[in-house]
């Protein structure tokens, strides 16, 4: 079920917080054209973490015609930055109006696959252990309390069991997050059914998570 703003913000978000929502749901959405055009023109991907984040960036994100054609002038990209105890995927940094050097938002990519889905060695937990657990560690800062995470699924999977299982991962395995709200749908696309956001203590501070699911499965050259 699709969830509101109201209910995003449940735990008293001010107006500001709603608008950061906004606008990170817009770059989302953007990303979810690269995944379109990428799946539509049957592009060959690497089985590759860094090398398909690098596609998206290099191909889409940080190409001018993209940004002219889908709105995105008023932001960069760039990925692998130094930032706290980590290394930042993506980091997206608003330029119009630019407000600090520390006012970015974040994206981490992960690789999702069929193996081991319930298991503290696969991929899913993975997308925990070093994915959502790096924003409630704070080794990725969160500025506007809304970040992003990418999931690369490279084996044909159901997405939405998939999604169930990271969500039993998060409940049993892995009380750190403070998840007040595990993974739940959320529309950001009409015709793309597979972003999610999820809510954590941080701090003393809510913070939300997106999650967007890239199904790559035909896309990967497993060879």
């Amino acid at each position: 079920m699709e969830m509101m703003f109201g209910e995003l913000n449940a735990s008293g978000y001010a107006n500001n917080d709603m608008f950061y929502n906004a606008e990170f749901e817009g770059i989302l959405a953007k990303m979810i054209a690269c995944y379109k055009l990428i799946y539509v023109n049957n592009i060959t991907l690497s089985n590759n973490e860094n090398s398909i984040r690098d596609f998206i960036l290099y191909n889409y994100l940080k190409k001018q015609w993209f940004k002219t054609e889908y709105g995105m002038t008023g932001y960069l990209f760039d990925p692998e930055l130094p930032e706290n105890t980590g290394r930042i995927d993506i980091r997206i940094m608003p330029v119009n109006p630019f407000i600090n050097d520390e006012a970015y938002y974040v994206i981490e990519c992960k690789r999702l696959s069929s193996k081991n889905v319930a298991g503290k060695s696969g991929l899913n937990s993975e997308y925990i252990s070093e994915g959502i657990c790096r924003f409630i560690s704070e080794k990725y800062s969160t500025y506007y309390r809304t970040n992003g995470m990418i999931g690369f699924v490279i084996d044909p999977i159901d997405i939405n069991i998939n999604v169930d299982s990271i969500n039993n991962l998060l409940a049993t395995d892995f009380s750190g997050t403070n998840t007040t709200q595990n993974l739940q749908y959320r529309e950001i696309v009409v015709d793309f059914g597979f972003s999610y956001c999820s809510c954590h203590k941080v701090s003393e501070k809510s913070v939300i998570l997106y999650h967007l699911m890239f199904d790559f499965s035909k896309n990967i050259n497993c060879y």
